[in-house]
């Protein structure tokens, strides 16, 4: 009897287990039995063929309608045309060899599962040369049960097919021996989850839908016990971890900052900072992700956080994804500060410390000055891109590391600054403007402590967002540009937001460079857009509108006359900040710019922003991009331009946009549009091969049903010596670099 651990050579034979390790990297039984069915068909339930897509690969069940054949008029040979439907539509499927062969087969009628890639040929739908089954042959002695047994259908390649998979599985389900079960049993019991062997065969060969749902939920159990276990034990070892406490100090830089705020701070942020401040005061790490609406305050909190540290002795680190990013929190916390961040200097307070700023294009000079200020402990705050993470540069006590942005840096940059303290771990504040839907912080960022801000702070103004369909309405475009002369005309500025830089290069959708980006550019490796076909609405996919391009038109055309800067990644850091500093400043009317001022650019008197080809960013991306105007006391606009087609995926999204400001809604829908592994992210690579079944939105009640229990079970057994199967399975999930790539997390 074979074990989920045996090599599937042995079981299926060389021949199967070299297609199934090639097309899915499958080796064992227990691989191959965790390669679950998309779905099911049953005998008479036929595809909707209305629905296939150009360019996709599917698997089809429809009938035979008829059959033809005839000579080829540019080679020699015949071609064999079958024509199969579900009751309303057809598909042609196109044959060029062995002719004869296929059509003595494929005789009208007949019921079969057709496999392939479909395209359009002279106005018709095809799979050209298919992979096929047929079935129902010699059906007719059967019970009429077996008309009603559901047809798993596999994800599968050409050499693979889904019937290949089928019968691989049914030959390892009959051989398979006792299997180990990694649920506890009074976890089952209270869930009334069937066993691992029962939910196995549930799924591979259900009776009927019930019986397969039944099995997908317990499949699903495990997924999330597992992972949801790891992170517990993630949270419980960091909170065993010793941090010098860092407590809130009476008469204290902290207490003159917030005597000199000139606005109060939202019961949210009170809040929030409250939590963070008692976590600062305790001997073990914080860990907290903070995250709010865009505009929601939370570089106040951030810097009240840091205030607190340096009241006790120590030094506060500010990781931003890109230079302009790091510059503009630099300019803000500077004047936040106003005195109290001038230390030494004659403008300084008496009670002061020093904001020094580290990026990895600095001239030497000011580069020297700020890598001493971080050492000798005079900078009380040190700012910086990736350029911290270097080996050189060292703090005199680094208390709290503020992370801008997680999602943009990888683990090992993370870790990096985080071992740059002495003796003890930094407390660690991880900010995000992207909202993250419960679910995804319970799993993606399952390690942290989540405080959450939902109101806005007074004088934010509201944000009008339109779509303007340009290929359709050609004229809404000239509007959108008069538009923008109208916000000039009134003392105003504007944004205007291109998906590439362009020249040299071809950088993708949502993609801030064209080519492959220095250590410390501001290629901000942000969520891209769902990927999209001419099937998305888009039409045919001309490159994306660039920078370049873009900025000598307008500034020649519907723009002329007013004073353009242009600002990217490829621009050198002093032309960059001088663009930044002449925008913010007033000596610019509008910004051409990339995604470099999706997050934390702050032009209080910019109030609107023409977001280019806007089909081509994410859902996320598009609400944090239009953050960047109506930050004043004027109102925002913000007008998507996009040449999707009304009714298509792309424009739906652009839609959904337009609809709300609610950035929780939005990202809920942008989560739904995703795969899995972008969710994850690559970031998360150790956590996203164990996540087949379970969907961190639809399955939230069940995520957070196994958060409980595998927080219980860590608590009373941190190591699961008593579930040793758990433990295990745990085990086989995370190599040695994934289970590293976690510990640093």
């Amino acid at each position: 009897m074979a074990s989920l651990e045996e090599p599937l050579r042995g079981v299926v034979g060389g021949k199967a287990a070299a297609r199934a390790e090639k097309a899915f990297g499958l080796r064992t039984t227990g691989d191959l039995l965790r390669h679950y069915p998309r779905r099911y068909v049953r005998r008479g339930d036929l595809t909707d063929l209305a629905s296939l897509r150009d360019g996709e690969d599917v698997t089809v069940f429809a009938q035979v309608a008829n059959v033809t054949s005839r000579r080829m008029r540019a080679r020699r040979g015949r071609l064999l045309e079958v024509t199969v439907t579900d009751g309303r539509a057809k598909l042609a499927l196109t044959f060029f060899n062995k002719v004869e062969y296929w059509e003595r087969q494929l005789s009208p009628g007949r019921h079969g599962m057709f496999a392939g890639r479909v395209s359009t040929f002279a106005g018709k739908r095809q799979l050209a040369h298919p992979e096929f089954k047929l079935l129902g042959a010699d059906d007719a002695g059967k019970a009429a049960e077996y008309a009603a047994e559901l047809i798993p259908v596999y994800p599968a390649t050409r050499d693979f097919s889904s019937w290949d998979i089928e019968k691989c599985v049914r030959v390892v389900l009959d051989t398979l021996g006792e299997v180990d079960d990694p649920l506890p049993e009074a976890v089952r019991e209270r869930h009334r989850l069937d066993g691992l062997a029962a939910a196995l065969l549930g799924i591979h060969r259900p009776a009927d839908l019930a019986e397969a749902d039944r099995a997908r939920t317990r499949l699903k159990w495990d997924e999330a016990l597992m992972l949801q276990a790891v992170l517990a034990q993630r949270r419980r070892a960091a909170a065993a971890l010793p941090a010098t406490a860092r407590p809130a100090r009476a008469g204290g830089l902290l207490d003159a900052f917030d005597a000199r705020l000139p606005f109060r701070l939202t019961a949210g942020q009170r809040d929030a900072g409250g939590i963070i401040a008692a976590d600062l005061a305790r001997v073990h790490p914080m860990h907290r992700l903070l995250q709010g609406e865009v505009g929601s305050g939370k570089t106040v909190i951030a810097v009240r956080a840091m205030l607190q540290v340096i009241d006790a002795g120590g030094q506060a680190a500010l990781l931003a994804p890109t230079e302009v990013l790091a510059q503009q929190h630099y300019r803000s916390i500077t004047d936040l500060l106003g005195p109290f961040g001038q230390a030494g200097r004659l403008d300084g307070a008496e009670q002061a410390t020093r904001v020094a700023l580290l990026t990895g294009s600095q001239g030497a000079a000011a580069r020297r000055e700020a890598l001493l200020d971080a050492a000798s402990g005079a900078a009380g705050i040190v700012i910086g891109t990736h350029a911290l993470l270097i080996e050189h540069v060292q703090f005199a006590d680094l208390g709290m590391v503020v992370i801008d942005e997680q999602h943009r840096f990888g683990v090992e940059q993370r870790d990096a600054l985080r071992e740059k303290a002495r003796d003890t771990r930094p407390h660690v504040l991880v900010m995000t403007a992207t909202p993250i839907p419960r679910t995804v912080a319970m799993t993606v960022y399952g390690d942290l402590d989540t405080s959450t801000l939902t109101e806005l702070p007074a004088g934010r103004s509201p944000i009008a967002t339109h779509v303007v369909p340009a290929a359709e309405r050609p004229r809404y475009l000239a509007r959108a540009w008069e538009r923008i002369r109208e916000e000039v005309a009134a003392g105003r500025q504007a944004y205007v937001v291109c998906p590439r830089i362009g020249g040299e290069g071809t950088g993708g959708p949502g993609s801030e460079t064209d080519g492959p980006a220095p250590a410390d550019t501001d290629d901000p490796g942000s969520f891209p857009g769902p990927d999209e076909d001419e099937e998305d609405g888009a039409g045919p996919r001309r490159p994306p509108l660039a920078v370049l391009d873009l900025a000598p038109a307008l500034a020649e055309g519907p723009l002329s006359g007013l004073r353009l800067r242009v600002l990217h990644g490829r621009l050198p850091a002093e032309e960059k900040d001088a663009a930044m500093r002449a925008f913010a400043g007033g000596q610019a009317d509008v910004l051409v710019a990339t995604t470099v001022v999706e997050v934390g650019v702050d032009v209080p008197n910019a109030t609107a922003m023409v977001v280019m080809d806007a089909d081509r960013f994410g859902v996320s991306q598009l609400h944090q991009l239009r953050g960047r105007v109506g930050r004043g006391g004027e109102p925002g606009l913000c007008l998507l331009v996009t040449e999707a087609a009304g009714g298509t995926r792309a424009r739906d999204r652009l839609d959904a946009v337009a609809g709300t400001l609610d950035g929780f809604r939005l990202a809920r829908l942008d989560l739904e549009q995703r795969r899995e592994g972008d969710v994850l992210g690559a970031a998360q690579a150790g956590r996203k091969r164990s996540l087949r079944l379970l969907t961190l939105l639809s399955d939230e009640a069940l995520i957070g049903q196994a958060r409980e229990e595998a927080t219980a079970l860590v608590e009373a057994d941190p190591e699961l010596a008593a579930h040793p199967v758990l433990a295990a399975a745990i085990g086989s999930l995370l190599d040695e670099e994934q289970a590293e790539f976690l510990e640093k997390t």
